[in-house]
Formats: structure tokens, C-alpha cells, sequence
């Protein structure tokens, strides 16, 4: 039973260590921009957008009413749209 059990973590870490990684830095304000434009939330703040753009793999944080998004070496501000398209606006 014990085994089985190890060979079969054994098989998942093998399968995750061979899925491709997704980086940060893969990423640019062009994708960016069409994850923002692609979902809408009216009741988003920024410590929501801070944690959808997290769960996406960016390096982003709350700074009071705004997001802060670090990428490609540049930091942007992303203030939360409210009822406006789209889940923010993109501010340097």
C-alpha cells in the first residue's frame, strides 16, 4: 500500500516538473491589458484585482485604492473601473 502511494507522487511530481512554467516575465502589458478588457466586475476593489491578477501569475499588490503591478521591469498602477468595461485602467 505504502508503494503504491509513492509511486504514485512520484508520478505526479514527475508529470508537474514537466508542464511548462508560466513566468512573469513571459507576460507583457499587451496581455495584460486583454485580461483586464476581458472580464467585467462592478463590485471589484483592489485588493480584489491584486488577488485575480495574483492568481494570474502577476507580480501585483494593493496600494490603498490602486493595484500595483510590477512587469517587465516597469511598475504600473491599475485603478479598479467600478461600473466602466473592463476590471481597470492602467495608470504609470
Amino acid at each position: 500500500m505504502f508503494m503504491r502511494w509513492l509511486n504514485t507522487i512520484m508520478a505526479v511530481c514527475i508529470i508537474a516538473a514537466s508542464l511548462p512554467a508560466v513566468a512573469v516575465s513571459d507576460e507583457n502589458i499587451s496581455c495584460l491589458k486583454d485580461l483586464l478588457s476581458s472580464f467585467e466586475d462592478q463590485s471589484m476593489n483592489s485588493q480584489d484585482l491584486a488577488f485575480f491578477l495574483a492568481t494570474h501569475n502577476y507580480d501585483a499588490v494593493p496600494a490603498g485604492s490602486r493595484v500595483k503591478v510590477s512587469l517587465d521591469g516597469a511598475v504600473y498602477m491599475l485603478i479598479p473601473n467600478g461600473d466602466r468595461p473592463g476590471l481597470s485602467d492602467i495608470v504609470l
